[in-house]
C-alpha cells in the first residue's frame, strides 16, 4: 500500500507549489521535505532559479515552524520562496500571511520605512516622508501620501494600489513615477499604478484585470 505524500510538489506557470499536509506530525513533514529536496526530487529541482509557493492548508503555523521550512528550502540556492499561504496564531501588531499576501496594519510616519517580502496588504496610511517597499505587489487600504516601491527586487510586473493615491513618489522595479501633478487625477476612487512600455501608468482599480489577468476576478 502506498503511503500518503506529506509534501506534494506541483509545477505552475511561475514556479512550483509545495502543498504541505495539514494533519500529520510536523517533524514527519519536515523529514519528507528534506528527503524530497535532497534525494528523490534533487534532479527535478536543479537548474535556474525557481519560485516556490508554500501552502500549509489549515495548519496553524508559528514563525519558528515557518523558519524551519525556509531553512530547509534555503539550502538550495535556486529555490526562492515567493508566497506563503498559511494560518498563523493571532499576535498583536500583525502578521498574517494568507493567499500569498502579508497583512500589516498601522501608520508609516515621516522618516519610517516598512519593507516586506512578497505581496503586502497594508491597512493604514503612508504619510509624507514615509516609505513602504515590497518585493511584490503593494495594496494599501488607506492613503498613500509618501513613497511606495513595489517589485523592489526588479519585478516591473508588480503593481501599487491605494484607496487614496497622492504619493510623493512611486517606484515599480527600476521605473520611477512622474511627479503626481502630471497624472491629472483628482478623484477619490481607488487606483493602482503599473508599468507599461517602461512608463508608470495610473488607472481605476476595477481595470486591474486588464493588467493582471492572473488575479481572481471580482465577485
Amino acid at each position: 500500500m502506498t503511503s500518503k505524500h506529506l509534501v506534494s510538489i506541483k509545477g505552475v506557470k511561475d514556479g512550483l507549489v509545495f502543498k504541505l499536509d495539514d494533519q500529520c506530525n510536523y517533524d514527519d513533514l519536515l523529514q519528507e521535505m528534506r528527503d524530497k529536496l535532497e534525494k528523490t526530487h534533487q534532479r527535478f529541482l536543479a537548474g535556474p532559479q525557481i519560485h516556490v509557493h508554500l501552502k500549509f492548508g489549515k495548519r496553524p503555523v508559528t514563525e519558528e515552524q515557518k523558519d524551519q521550512i525556509k531553512e530547509i528550502i534555503g539550502r538550495h540556492g535556486n529555490l526562492e520562496i515567493r508566497s506563503i499561504d498559511c494560518v498563523m496564531p493571532n499576535s498583536p501588531g500583525i502578521v498574517q500571511e494568507a493567499a500569498g499576501i502579508t497583512v500589516k496594519r498601522g501608520i508609516v510616519r515621516s522618516g519610517q520605512t516598512l519593507h516586506c517580502e512578497g505581496n503586502v496588504l497594508f491597512l493604514g496610511d503612508v504619510n509624507p516622508g514615509g516609505s513602504l517597499t515590497s518585493s511584490g505587489d503593494i495594496y494599501i487600504l488607506g492613503s498613500l501620501r509618501g513613497m511606495a516601491h513595489a517589485g523592489a527586487s526588479g519585478n516591473e510586473e508588480a503593481i501599487i494600489s491605494a484607496s487614496h493615491m497622492k504619493p510623493t513618489q512611486l517606484r515599480i522595479g527600476s521605473v520611477i513615477s512622474r511627479p503626481p501633478d502630471e497624472w491629472g487625477v483628482e478623484e477619490t476612487y481607488m487606483e493602482f499604478a503599473y508599468v507599461q512600455d517602461g512608463k508608470m501608468e495610473i488607472d481605476k482599480i476595477h481595470h486591474l484585470h486588464r493588467v493582471r489577468p492572473d488575479l481572481p476576478p471580482q465577485p
